[in-house]
């Protein structure tokens, strides 16, 4: 469905209004957040301080010794610090000792007018190890903290945050030191953030409202404004257009449009085009029947050859054994050259690589083929030697064109390592040995695919091991031309795949290319470019 100018405005606006609100609303939030946060860090670590201060040495030294719950001491503190926790409104508030591994505690208090469960009190002289009460490694690195505070008689400053099923809390911990400034004990406090956080909320909720209600009055005004100087000269114009074009009549239609601005220049501009318009037009349609006829046919062998192309990166996200990229950049819309990769079976991986005679549809179409058979034929088992003499026979007998391909094609046992290959006039592969350069390998080429009948090809093999690569490509490649028709050559090929030896198959394959383009400059393209990279990375695990 298609939407006038306005609508589109509108939008545009009510996306741009809503950007403004979201970002003045969250951009006070967090400068409230922030204020209250650091407001509420204070809080806890002098609340924490300030109770320490208050305790009595003597009264703490006999509530942490044997029986010392049994104390005046333990009564009098206990009924302090309860008294201090409900007039202060503090979640928890706690009198500990603490060790490397755990933390004891005489007194926790618990007010059942706060909302508190007497269930839930820690017990004199309970002892909880840090292993058991972390919830996860970032709990116990602030367990480790608090112990190195404690022992060096520090407060626990800035609190420490937690947020999780316990609460949102800001805990600090105060220590209580003797005459000679060694710690006794320690008084934990903490804080439930979760009202904070509500109001928060609550906050950035009216701050939204009121934003919007403001950006929104902004928006409608500013629309009304742009509705009568932009939106109605182009409706006008635009409904013009539209007489114009159903009646089919150009150089007798005529607009005037006063606005004294660039939408009246639009308004002459077109009239001027409209008279032109008709000049041409005879002649455009012809050409454009042509150029539609042969963009159609363009199109679907386009089409038919990229769908034959495996192009979806990582093609095997489920295999960790290989790696594998391709790519192929064609001198005209459709060319005559082709890889593919597939699984013979769960244990092999074969890899084509082939080029064939000529250009164009032509090529294109005896491309498919080609690349149907020998995908076709290649089965469990069966050598890659007799694959290419049936493939060859079959080519031949639907080859009233005289075309011909040059193939290369290699199978990766994924257990063993081994991997056959077969080659039929095509290019010299580049291999890689784990931790050692790029460099060609040579193997005996057979002759072309679809050139002779009854032709015999045999099977090679090599033993890959995991880091082993294998590049391989099409004359493309070594025959692209500079200005000076100069090759690229096998040299300037080896010299790039060395230099980037270490990169993967999917880094090296565009750092190739890009070297090739850098060679070219600007001379034309007349081959295609192909080429194919596979990485053995380890054994598979034979089940």
């Amino acid at each position: 469905m298609k939407l006038k100018l306005l609508p589109k405005l509108m939008i545009s606006l009510a996306i741009l209004g809503i950007v403004l609100t979201l970002s003045l609303s969250f951009f006070g939030y967090y400068n409230s957040k922030a204020y209250l946060e650091h407001m509420y860090a204070y809080r806890v670590v002098f609340g924490a301080k300030s109770i320490a201060a208050m305790m009595d040495r003597d009264d703490v030294r006999t509530i942490i010794a044997e029986n010392g719950d049994q104390s005046e001491a333990y009564q009098r503190t206990k009924s302090l610090l309860e008294q201090l926790k409900q007039e202060g409104k503090i979640t928890f508030l706690s009198l500990v000792t603490r060790d490397e591994s755990s933390v004891t505690f005489y007194i926790d208090t618990n007010v059942p007018e706060m909302g508190d469960d007497p269930q839930n009190e820690m017990p004199y002289g309970s002892n909880v190890l840090y292993t058991e009460s972390a919830r996860d490694d970032t709990e116990l690195e602030q367990y480790k903290l608090a112990w190195e505070c404690y022992s060096s008689g520090r407060a626990i400053d800035p609190p420490t945050i937690t947020d999780n099923s316990y609460g949102y809390n800001y805990t600090s911990a105060a220590p209580i030191l003797d005459e000679n400034g060694r710690t006794i004990a320690e008084i934990q406090y903490i804080l439930d953030m979760n009202n904070v956080r509500a109001y928060l909320n609550s906050s950035l909720y009216s701050m939204l409202l009121i934003a919007l209600l403001v950006v929104g009055a902004a928006v409608i005004a500013y629309i009304l404004f742009i509705r009568k100087v932009v939106t109605r000269p182009i409706g006008k114009l635009a409904e013009f257009t539209r007489g114009v074009t159903a009646s089919g009549q150009f150089n007798t239609q005529h607009i005037d449009l006063r606005t004294g601005d660039e939408i009246e220049d639009l308004g002459r501009s077109f009239n001027f085009m409209l008279v032109e318009l008709d000049h041409y037009i005879n002649d455009l349609t012809a050409m454009t029947a042509e150029k539609e006829r042969i963009g159609a046919e363009l199109d679907v062998a386009t089409h038919i050859q990229s769908s034959m192309l495996p192009c979806i990166f990582p093609a095997f996200p489920e295999r960790s054994e290989f790696d594998i990229y391709a790519t192929m950049n064609p001198a005209k819309e459709v060319g005559g050259d082709f890889y593919d990769f597939f699984m013979v079976d769960e244990r092999h991986l074969a890899i084509v690589m082939a080029d064939v005679s000529g250009k164009g549809v032509p090529a294109a179409l005896f491309m498919v083929i080609g690349k149907t058979l020998i995908k076709d034929h290649t089965q469990p088992g069966v050598d890659l030697g007799q694959v290419f003499s049936e493939v060859n026979d079959l080519l031949c007998e639907s080859n009233s064109e005289g075309l011909f391909i040059t193939a290369f094609e290699g199978v990766l046992d994924l257990v063993t390592g081994e991997f056959t290959f077969v080659n039929a006039g095509h290019e010299l592969p580049f291999i890689a040995r784990s931790g050692q350069p790029f460099a060609p390998y040579k193997i005996r080429a057979g002759f072309v695919l679809a050139g002779m009948e009854e032709m015999r090809y045999r099977c090679g093999s090599i033993e890959l091991a995991p880091g082993d690569k294998i590049f391989q490509y099409t004359d493309g490649v070594t025959e692209a031309t500079d200005r000076d028709n100069q090759l690229y050559g096998m040299e300037r090929l080896e010299r790039v795949l060395v230099e980037n030896n270490g990169k993967s198959p999917h880094e090296l394959l565009p750092l190739v290319k890009a070297d090739i383009d850098a060679f070219v400059g600007d001379a034309p393209q007349f081959d295609d470019i192909t080429m194919l990279c596979m990485e053995f990375k380890h054994y598979m695990k034979e089940e």
